[in-house]
């Protein structure tokens, strides 16, 4: 890879990777299915006046919307603030790339090579030692919310394969339409205008600065930089720079919100990192359930 090439990368995955406690900084003043509906309104407008309709489908475009939108970001969303460390957030997203290929095994009669197979176990493993360093019911929740969030991103996988497109940033921006309607509305009819209000009475630099970033650098440049790097490039060396997000996810969490990581915690980070890396690793070309796989991480 080119040394401007490895740059973008690497920055693509550290706005990635920083996302996670800005998001939580946001999370802060704004109440969660309004964070995420008003990020996502703004992903899409005024950009859809200007920008083509991809040439799919429009189901496929809406249901993109609404499992990236709702299922996805409104989990990790509500996850966050439910009490889930933002640098976990990002680590235990990542396992939307194995949820991937089993859809892809199940729907696509794809093979899975051993080595998924056992970062799968791997992963699995970690998973179980962040479960058990949660203190309470609540965090536990908010740990399977974030597992959710990962199905879900999966899921979102499967439609964009199934969909075929090929003008992915334009998908991304047209399908943004769709998760602000049940989200800004559902908010309204089970809370009322209370999480509205507030939101707008605890507006400030902070909250502010968490929705621009969330917009147009984790959402649009990041998308933009990651599908070029698809493009150029074999997923087997574009698909292990997307353990990096993690990383950078954590090391952010601790130094700007002061995260702290449970011993428990932290073996438990190594194992499921390291259970990433064997499910990813392989010799020769990918198989087309690890392009999707790695594509995931196009859409943190």
């Amino acid at each position: 890879m080119e040394r401007k090439h490895l740059t973008l990368a690497l920055l693509v995955t550290f706005v990635w990777g920083i996302n996670f406690p800005i998001t939580k900084l946001g999370l802060n003043s704004m109440d969660p299915f309004v964070l995420t509906g008003v990020r996502f309104a703004l992903a899409a407008i005024p950009l859809v006046f200007f920008i083509r309709r991809p040439s799919v489908h429009f189901g496929y475009v809406a249901a993109y919307g609404l499992i990236f939108g709702v299922g996805m970001w409104g989990a990790i969303n509500y996850g966050i603030a439910a009490g889930v460390a933002p640098g976990i957030a990002s680590l235990i997203i990542q396992l939307s790339a194995f949820f991937t290929m089993f859809w892809g095994a199940l729907l696509f009669r794809e093979t899975l090579r051993p080595a998924q197979w056992i970062g799968a176990v791997v992963v699995l493993l970690g998973l179980a030692g962040i479960f058990l360093a949660q203190k309470g019911a609540h965090e536990i929740f908010g740990i399977a919310l974030i597992v959710l969030s990962a199905v879900s991103w999966s899921v979102g996988n499967v439609i964009i394969k199934k969909s075929g497109v090929k003008e992915i940033f334009s998908f991304m921006v047209w399908a943004s339409l769709f998760p602000p309607i049940p989200l800004l509305t559902g908010t309204w009819l089970v809370e009322g205008a209370h999480p509205f209000v507030v939101t707008w009475k605890n507006m400030n630099g902070i909250a502010l600065f968490s929705l621009v970033f969330q917009v147009y650098l984790a959402t649009h440049f990041s998308y933009w930089g990651w599908n070029s790097l698809m493009k150029l490039y074999p997923v087997s060396t574009v698909a292990p720079l997307s353990l990096m997000i993690p990383v950078f996810g954590i090391v952010t969490s601790i130094l700007l919100i002061g995260e702290q990581v449970h011993p428990i915690e932290l073996v438990s980070i190594v194992v499921i990192i390291a259970g990433l890396a064997i499910g990813m690793y392989r010799r020769g070309k990918a198989p087309v359930s690890a392009r999707t796989a790695s594509s995931s991480a196009s859409k943190a």
